[in-house]
């Protein structure tokens, strides 16, 4: 890239240039016949190269659309605006939509003679010369309105090229410049009318520090549209175009209201208002008239909804229909003045806002992270998304304000991920019952298991040790009591009989996938209790397929995205479809169900009868997680050290000491107080006909095994099956047994047969549970 040319003094030389380009315009009345003065004009001004093949206004981009202008991120009511984008603020309107006044203040300013000259005006161009080399007063370049036009959209187009040497050639004080910009209005004025270049100069022109264009000058200065000036008003903006910085009347308002007075003078002397109404408007306080809104820029001025912003703002970034490079996508948001349309619910986000922040406020001493991730089931739309950190793209390590967006994947600008626990357990329930299994078949369970016994987990001589919350195990114990009750050792068993690869594509089917991108390549037995990576959103996507009867969706921010040239983008696609049968996810949400009406998520009971599916997590008291559904929203909240992933939560948080934390603690509350929150305010009604699922708790395999293939289990465990009895599936001979565990207070049986026959009760109590 060169360097920028020195500027030269006006020499005596380019004087007379000057001044024979200025006689020459003049006695040729402003008509460019071709090759009638360039031999000239171009002999005496050395400085001059080959402009010929520039002077040509078909070479120049005059489409207002193609102005770079401001883009605006909606909420899905299509009102409320949630950020707005921009390298220059400008909003494009038609002629109609400025109003009369502000068009004849423009003209009377900056060229009176707009309508009566063809693109140069002799008169102006003699008066600039006497008043600068023959008064020697302060330089004047005689410039038409369409002249000033011209030279803004040169520099424009030079900026979208990413030409700085053509920028500063643009607006450089050289007669070359003048020249072209002279041959290029008059060619423009035979191409357009006056009113399209008025129009046009309106659009481009800078009315104060980054305000371009006068719409955005009306709501900058007086929070009202460009059709609903009136004279004072376009008089302020009008006059700040000679020195947008110095004249902007929020910054200098004793500036700005002398060059106002002056404008308001030029528009009575030159016959477009009274001069009574014009001294009328002069005694009239600048500072009364001001009404000033604040345009901030981006996701860090979207207050509550920043993070939500953020997360739109890659899907834009992330995807090629918007642009081969990330440079281009970039620049489309910056300039492209665009309107997107998000999914973001105004309800929705402000619930989670005041959840996470009422539950584990931005200042905590402990400095934990409170997130959160809401969901509509069946759509894919996001709804809202908030943790309790402030947004800021120059946030730092150990303080309260971060750009890092916890709640998503990291190529949407969030992290690695968090282990969640047994908010995992579900999702081994819906494999279970889609391998035909029961959910009331008995099932044998231990404190440690050969790796080697999970199929799918290849060769390994480890034995995998674990025990339930509070320390052993309850065996039997059947599918539906392990998840009423959190238990750790009953997934194990489950993932001895079904294998580890059902567990994960079940997982992948109903919406999960590693934060980091990466595929599931080896599988652990672990990952029964919840040792996977998971963003907030991906699990409360998996629960929102769980919530709309198995169908899974891709989770979507953008609606619709226009342009302000009216040109509709595709949008990413949700590809919601049929994930899994209706009966394994009714079934599963039964169960989630009976996890809050008889096991340990009671507290998560939402008010009015509501029925309420969730279930709650701890990852070695490292992470704090619940997530849960009603059918027309699904949401998951997650308290974590997510600066030092892995650290351990202890001691006091929120003004509470507690020598262990569980999901039952901080996380149920801030989901339940989302979830009521967001349901109240969006009048949300209660719908209590879902989760019927399998009342037979039957299951359609042949046969189910202790670590065997040919014999039964016998016996059951005392705890809730949900009122229902049915077959337990096993075949071949009958046993029976028993065993003592906690059923959470209630006590119940099961039994079955087919050809064989299992029988048994149990009663009896330990203590400990899990995924409190």
């Amino acid at each position: 890239m060169g360097t920028m040319p020195e500027k030269k003094p006006k020499t005596a030389r380019r004087v007379f240039t000057l001044i024979l380009a200025y006689l020459l315009f003049c006695v040729a009345g402003g008509v460019v016949a071709s090759g009638f003065m360039l031999p000239a004009v171009f002999g005496a001004n050395t400085v001059t190269k080959s402009l010929t093949a520039q002077l040509k206004a078909e070479d120049i981009d005059f489409d207002l659309a193609d102005l770079p202008q401001q883009s605006r991120m909606y909420a899905r009511d299509g009102k409320t605006v949630i950020a707005t984008f921009y390298e220059q603020n400008r909003i494009i309107v038609p002629l109609k939509d400025i109003s009369d006044l502000m068009q004849k203040a423009v003209v009377a300013r900056e060229d009176h003679r707009f309508f009566e000259h063809t693109g140069i005006d002799p008169q102006g161009i003699a008066r600039a010369f006497v008043q600068t080399y023959i008064k020697k007063g302060d330089t004047q370049g005689g410039s038409t309105l369409t002249q000033q036009y011209v030279k803004n959209i040169l520099i424009d187009q030079a900026l979208e090229d990413d030409d700085p040497i053509a920028a500063y050639h643009a607006q450089e004080e050289t007669i070359a410049r003048k020249l072209r910009e002279m041959l290029i209005s008059v060619e423009l004025e035979k191409k357009y009318s006056k009113a399209e270049i008025l129009q046009g100069y309106l659009n481009i022109a800078q009315f104060g520090k980054n305000v371009y264009g006068v719409e955005t000058a009306a709501q900058r200065y007086f929070s009202k549209s460009a059709k609903d000036l009136n004279l004072v008003e376009s008089a302020t903006i009008a006059a700040i175009t000679k020195n947008p910085t110095s004249y902007d009347p929020l910054v200098n308002p004793t500036e700005a209201e002398k060059q106002r007075n002056i404008t308001l003078d030029l528009m009575s002397e030159w016959g477009f208002v009274s001069k009574a109404k014009t001294d009328a408007a002069k005694k009239i306080p600048l500072a009364k008239t001001l009404h000033k809104k604040s345009v901030a820029v981006g996701c860090q001025a979207a207050g509550n909804a920043a993070y939500f912003c953020d997360y739109t703002l890659h899907q834009i970034e992330n995807s090629t229909l918007y642009g081969k490079t990330l440079k281009e996508r970039k620049r489309l948001i910056k300039q492209g003045g665009l309107n997107i349309y998000t999914t973001m619910d105004v309800n929705a986000q402000n619930a989670a806002w005041k959840a996470v922040t009422d539950n584990l406020p931005v200042d905590d001493p402990s400095g934990y992270e409170n997130i959160i991730a809401a969901i509509k089931p069946g759509t894919g739309e996001v709804l809202a998304l908030s943790q309790n950190r402030i947004y800021d793209v120059a946030g730092s390590p150990g303080t309260t304000k971060t750009s890092m967006n916890y709640a998503v994947d990291q190529k949407d600008g969030g992290g690695t991920g968090f282990q969640i626990g047994s908010t995992w357990k579900p999702i081994n329930f819906a494999a279970w019952v889609k391998s035909g299994h029961s959910i009331n078949e008995p099932l044998a369970t231990y404190t440690s298991y050969p790796v080697s016994s999970f199929p799918g987990a290849g060769r390994a001589t480890d034995v995998w040790e674990l025990q339930n919350s509070g320390g052993g195990t309850v065996s039997p114990e059947t599918p539906l009591q392990a998840l009423n009750q959190s238990h750790n050792t009953t997934q194990a068993s489950m993932a001895q009989i079904i294998g580890l690869k059902p567990i994960a594509d079940m997982a992948q089917t109903l919406g999960y996938h590693r934060p980091d991108g990466q595929p599931i390549s080896k599988l652990s037995p672990s990952m029964v209790i919840g040792t996977m990576p998971a963003s907030p959103l991906t699990m409360a996507n998996v629960y929102a397929t769980i919530a709309a009867n198995g169908k899974e969706c891709t989770p979507i921010a953008i609606t619709k995205m226009t342009s302000s040239a009216g040109k509709t983008f595709k949008v990413p696609s949700a590809n919601c479809h049929q994930a899994v049968s209706s009966a394994v996810a009714q079934t599963t949400a039964y169960a989630m169900n009976l996890n809050v009406t008889q096991g340990i998520a009671k507290d998560a009971q939402l008010s009015g009868g509501r029925k309420t599916f969730a279930k709650t997590g701890t990852s070695e008291q490292n992470a704090l997680a619940t997530s849960g559904f009603v059918p027309q929203v699904a949401a998951f909240a997650i308290i974590t050290n997510a600066e030092n992933s892995g650290t351990s939560l202890y001691g006091t948080i929120n003004g509470v000491y507690r020598s262990s934390w569980y999901g039952s603690d901080i996380a149920l509350p801030t989901w339940k107080e989302f979830m009521e929150t967001y349901l109240s305010t969006a009048k949300i009604p209660i719908d209590n006909n879902y989760g019927t699922g399998d009342m037979s708790g039957s299951g359609t395999s042949s046969g189910s095994s202790d670590n065997s293939s040919s014999g039964t289990t016998g016996g059951t465990g005392t705890g809730t099956t949900g009122g229902a009895s049915g077959t337990t599936g096993n075949t071949g001979g009958a046993t029976s047994g028993t065993g003592t565990g906690t059923t959470g207070g209630t006590s119940g049986t099961t039994g079955g047969t087919t050809s064989g026959t299992t029988s048994g009760t149990t009663s009896g109590t330990t203590s400990g549970t899990t995924g409190q």
